[in-house]
């Protein structure tokens, strides 16, 4: 089973094993990380033995800046506590993908992995799971909870490109999955595109959270 982002805590990780556990009666086995905001990658160490996997450059990052990630959780309302825990058992990338890569899940099911950044992050990862309809999991690429958050390390001016690919992977029928609020459909992700390209292309301009979260 796949699992895409991991929560901000340890604990939180560690409930989310659960509720799949339960829901599914089966095991994670792989996790993608859609970007390495502490937001979503902090409780990857709740599944051991799970195969990790990001966008190409994300292990080093993540590693680099265990500090900031600490910072940032810390900053976002995370207990000291769990911010050092978490971070003191940080689990990076083991596999990096750059383009596409399709991962074979066991019983005939396989999703695609898409590298589709710089966009939000300087590594953004989607994954596209076949079916009916299609799913496509966005992590933060798409918000429907609120207003596009622009860190100090998002790339506005490919945000575009980044949506136009999303909808290129899945189609006018997919479902899309945002990183924070209800799932969307198409439409939507086309409009928050249209929504972005006229924006100024900075952080600052997008109004945008510090890097690391979101």
């Amino acid at each position: 089973m796949l699992l895409y982002d991991t929560g901000s805590t340890l604990r939180e990780g560690e409930e989310i094993r659960a509720q799949a556990q339960s829901l599914l009666g089966r095991r994670v086995t792989h996790i993608a990380l859609s970007h390495p905001h502490f937001d979503h990658v902090l409780g990857t160490a709740a599944f051991p033995g799970t195969q990790v996997y990001g966008a190409v450059g994300m292990a080093g990052l993540m590693k680099s800046g265990a500090d900031d990630l600490h910072a940032s959780a810390v900053r976002h309302g995370v207990s000291e506590n769990d911010a050092a825990e978490a971070v003191g058992a940080l689990v990076a990338p083991h596999h990096e993908v750059r383009g596409e890569r399709t991962l074979d899940l066991g019983g005939g099911r396989q999703v695609l992995l898409a590298n589709v950044g710089p966009a939000h992050s300087g590594h953004d990862l989607a994954v596209l799971v076949p079916g009916s309809p299609t799913v496509v999991l966005c992590g933060d690429l798409v918000e429907e909870s609120g207003e596009p958050q622009a860190g100090g390390d998002a790339v506005p001016s490919r945000w575009p490109a980044a949506l136009d690919r999303l909808l290129a992977l899945g189609g006018e029928d997919a479902v899309y999955v945002p990183g924070h609020g209800a799932v969307v459909d198409a439409a939507f992700v086309r409009e928050q595109r249209d929504q972005l390209a006229v924006l100024p292309h900075s952080p600052e301009g997008m109004g945008g959270a510090p890097s690391g979260v979101s």
